[in-house]
């Protein structure tokens, strides 16, 4: 079969969004060996950093970037991973509720749609708004198999909303560096800053009971690898890739399948079960999400 562009483009997207499903069984799998937080992340950001320093200097695919650029870069990561990972983490913390945080999360297309109308008029369409409505009740389908939810945690709702509007912020920031820079040099950027920024979390919350000798652990370094070289530096370039080509609405609206892919995930690795209604959501949801991606024709 001949891949068009269009062919690779959606390939790209639908990659970044089963390597970050997967993210959250290797994320879990570190935490439920103990693995510091913050230590988690300062070495994810690390260990992707020099990842994509060595490929995209060996590929020649590292940019100069502009001096008036810099503070778009800084922004970029000041949304995205450090006030994301702050909003979703610390959230979900206090609600202590996974099942509320995935209904939470799973709102990004819906502000992302509104977002790319409103900083680069993209058009939405019927198509668009009535995927974007399907996914939801298969996405609560997914999530709220084991039972109910507190809705008390005022606090942690408010900064799982502030994890979205971040993940908007990211994307809208991003479409607007990648008209001049490619997606190799924005990532690479990216994580290279965010270690920066999570150093001085990782140096005053966790240096003194951190030791290296985990990071030596298969057991650790083994999904601390995948999380950097996977997750963070080839899902990012895809999807990256992916906004450039399809705006920011329609590539977001890829993400409502990440709760999908953990579930798919979780159950091939023997962790969760796989029900009936499960089942029934998560066809649910690629049937909206391919629906979302229709276009009128002129």
């Amino acid at each position: 079969m001949k891949n068009s562009p269009s062919f690779l483009i959606y390939l790209s997207v639908s990659t970044a969004v089963i390597l970050w499903g997967f993210s959250f069984i290797w994320t879990n799998s570190l935490l439920q060996q103990n693995f510091p937080v913050f230590s988690l992340v300062f070495f994810r950001m690390s260990f992707a950093s020099i990842i994509l320093l060595t490929i995209s200097i060996a590929a020649k695919k590292l940019e100069r970037v502009a001096k008036k650029d810099w503070g778009w870069f800084l922004f970029l990561v000041f949304l995205e991973p450090f006030i994301y990972f702050i909003g979703e983490t610390f959230g979900l913390k206090i609600v202590n509720s996974p099942t509320l945080s995935s209904i939470i999360i799973s709102t990004i297309p819906i502000f992302a749609l509104i977002a790319g109308k409103i900083f680069y008029n993209e058009k939405i369409t019927g198509f668009n708004i009535f995927g974007i409505s399907i996914t939801i009740p298969g996405i609560l389908m997914i999530v709220f198999e084991k039972g109910g939810i507190d809705f008390s945690h005022s606090l942690g709702i408010l900064l799982l909303l502030v994890a979205v509007l971040a993940a908007v912020g990211f994307s809208v920031v991003v479409k607007q560096l990648a008209l001049k820079y490619n997606s190799y040099t924005i990532v690479t950027y990216q994580h290279l800053l965010g270690a920066i920024f999570f150093l001085p979390f990782f140096l005053y919350h966790e240096s003194n009971a951190f030791s290296f000798n985990s990071l030596i652990n298969a057991d650790i370094l083994k999904p601390l690898l995948f999380l950097a070289a996977l997750c963070s530096s080839l899902a990012f370039i895809l999807f990256i890739n992916s906004i450039k080509a399809l705006g920011i609405a329609r590539s977001n609206i890829f993400t409502t399948l990440v709760p999908v892919i953990s579930a798919f995930g979780a159950f091939m690795l023997g962790q969760e079960g796989m029900s009936i209604r499960k089942i029934v959501g998560i066809v649910i949801v690629v049937v909206g999400v391919i629906i979302a991606q229709r276009q009128k024709k002129s």
